[in-house]
C-alpha cells in the first residue's frame, strides 16, 4: 500500500515525490491570510506518479453541508487521486435516500470505482448491489463496518465505532468521571449509536444519551445547556463530532456546569482547545487517512487486483488525543490533514 510523506513549502513543479505530498482543501477559522496562503500552498497538485489509465472514482458520503470532518477526508482522497492519476468525483447528502440516488448517478456515469459511507446501511444496500451488478468495485469508508462485507464491498476503511466508544469509556474511568452525557447529533446513524453504546460498555459510571438536531447549532447549544442545568451530576459530556465540541463548551459555560467536554474527531479548533485545556480529550479516527487509503485501494485493485483486510475492517482509529499530544498535532490539524 502506498504511503505518503509530508512536504511543506514546495513549488508546484517539485510538489511530488514518488508517493505523495500533503493534500489540503479544508478551511480553518484560524491563522489569518498568512496561514491561509500556507494551506493553499500545501494543496494537492503536481503530476501523477503512475502511468496507469485515468480511471474515475466517485466518493459519496452522508455528510451534511459544512462538515469539516469530510473536508479532511476529501483532502486525503484528492491527494491519493493526484498521485494515482485518478479523476476524483465527490458528492454528499445527509439524507440516506438522496445519498443512494447519488450512488445511482455515479453508476450511470460508469465510474471505475465507488467509495461510500454507510451511516444508514439499509438505505444504501440496494444501491451498492446495483454497483456490483454493473461491475463497479466498491470500498466503504467511515461508517458501516459491520455491513461492508455483507454488502460485498472490497474493504472497509475506518474505525470500529464500538471499539472507539469503549476507548472513551476507559479514558473517562481514568479521569474519575461518574456521570457522562453522550450527545447524538444525527438520529438513525448506526455509528453514533455504537459509539455511545461502546462508552456505556466500559464506563464504570452512568451514561445518558441526548439526541439533538445536529443541523442547527443553536438548538444543540440550547438542548445541551438545558440538560446540564437540569442534571448537575453530569461531569462529562461526549460529543460525536468535532464541530459540536465548541458549541457544547458554550452550553456548559452558560449552564454554569463544571463538566469536562470531550469529543470524537479532531480539527484545528479542537486541537487548540485541547492544548489550552478547554477540552479534556479527543478521539481521532484519522479521516485524511480514510480518504487517502480508500482511493489508493481502488487504484491498487484496478491495477493489481489487491485488497486489504481479509474481510475485516482496516482500522484507522481510535487514537486518544490529550493535551500532551495536541501541540504536536496542531500544525497538521491547522492545515486540514488531521
Amino acid at each position: 500500500m502506498a504511503r505518503f510523506q509530508n512536504r511543506v513549502g514546495m513549488t508546484v513543479a517539485g510538489a511530488f515525490a514518488l508517493l505523495a505530498c500533503v493534500s489540503l482543501t479544508a478551511c480553518s477559522s484560524t491563522g489569518g491570510k498568512k496561514a491561509e496562503d500556507a494551506r493553499k500552498a500545501a494543496t494537492a497538485q503536481g503530476r501523477a506518479a503512475v502511468t496507469t489509465p485515468r480511471w474515475t472514482i466517485a466518493m459519496i458520503t452522508h455528510s451534511g453541508d459544512g462538515d469539516t470532518f469530510w473536508d479532511i477526508v476529501q483532502s486525503g482522497a484528492k491527494q491519493a487521486a493526484v498521485k494515482d492519476n485518478i479523476n476524483f468525483l465527490y458528492s454528499h447528502d445527509d439524507e440516506a435516500q438522496q445519498q443512494a440516488q447519488l450512488v445511482d448517478a455515479a453508476i450511470d456515469k460508469k465510474v471505475d470505482g465507488i467509495i461510500v459511507s454507510l451511516a444508514k446501511p439499509d438505505a444504501l444496500k440496494a444501491a451498492v448491489a446495483r454497483a456490483q451488478k454493473a461491475g463497479i468495485p466498491v470500498v466503504t469508508v467511515n461508517s458501516g463496518s459491520a455491513q461492508s462485507k455483507e454488502f460485498g464491498a472490497l474493504s472497509h476503511i475506518g474505525q470500529d465505532e464500538t471499539i472507539a466508544g469503549e476507548a472513551v469509556g476507559e479514558e473517562l474511568n481514568k479521569r474519575g468521571r461518574k456521570n457522562a452525557l453522550c450527545v447524538l447529533h444525527e438520529q438513525g446513524n448506526v455509528g453514533h449509536e455504537q459509539r455511545c453504546d461502546g462508552v456505556e460498555k466500559t464506563f464504570h459510571g452512568k451514561v445518558r444519551k441526548l439526541y439533538v438536531n445536529g443541523t442547527n447549532m443553536p438548538d444543540v447549544q440550547s438542548a445541551v445547556g438545558a440538560k446540564l442545568q437540569a442534571d448537575r451530576d453530569v461531569d462529562a459530556v461526549v460529543t460525536l463530532g468535532a464541530p459540536y465540541a465548541d458549541t457544547v463548551v458554550k452550553a456548559k459555560v452558560d449552564a454554569g456546569s463544571k463538566a469536562e467536554v470531550d469529543t470524537f474527531d479532531l480539527n484545528a479548533k479542537v486541537a487548540a482547545e485541547l492544548k489550552d485545556g478547554t477540552l479534556g480529550f479527543a478521539v481521532d479516527q484519522q479521516p485524511y487517512l480514510q480518504g487517502y487509503e480508500a482511493v489508493d485501494l481502488l487504484w491498487l485493485y484496478k491495477y493489481n487486483g489487491d485488497v486489504l483486510g481479509g474481510g475485516k475492517p482496516v482500522l484507522t482509529g481510535p487514537q486518544i488525543i490529550t493535551k500532551d499530544q495536541a501541540g504536536a498535532l496542531a500544525a497538521y490539524a491547522d492545515r486540514g490533514t488531521r
